[in-house]
């Protein structure tokens, strides 16, 4: 049974910066990553990481997120610095199974980011 289990966010006032993990299970994983979802607005990518460390960001958070990945752990991880009121959101793992290229979406984290 595949699970993502993500933790980390919180509550930073704008310019902080939150960790968050994302621990997958129950498969091999290709591609992992990160979504965001505002209220009202649509779930967008944050940023992905292939098994081979090739990495890809939405241009709203290069040069301040940095993502990450433990291949022995299935783990990926967000690192988010200078973080904005704009980067409240919550924020869901992501992982594509190697064989089947299925899709899997962990529970989601809150973060918000204080003015």
């Amino acid at each position: 049974q595949v699970q993502l289990v993500e933790s980390g966010g919180g509550l930073v006032q704008a310019g902080g910066s939150l960790r968050l993990s994302c621990a997958a299970s129950g498969s091999i994983f290709s591609t992992m990553g990160w979504y965001r979802q505002a209220p009202g607005k649509q779930r967008e990518l944050v940023a992905s990481i292939t098994r081979g460390g090739s990495t890809n960001y939405a241009d709203s958070v290069k040069g301040r997120f940095t993502i990450s990945r433990d291949n022995a752990k299935d783990t990926v991880y967000l690192q988010m610095n200078s973080l904005k009121p704009e980067d409240t959101a919550v924020y869901y793992c992501n992982a594509d199974q190697f064989v089947t290229r299925q899709t899997f979406w962990g529970q989601g984290t809150q973060v918000t980011v204080s003015s």
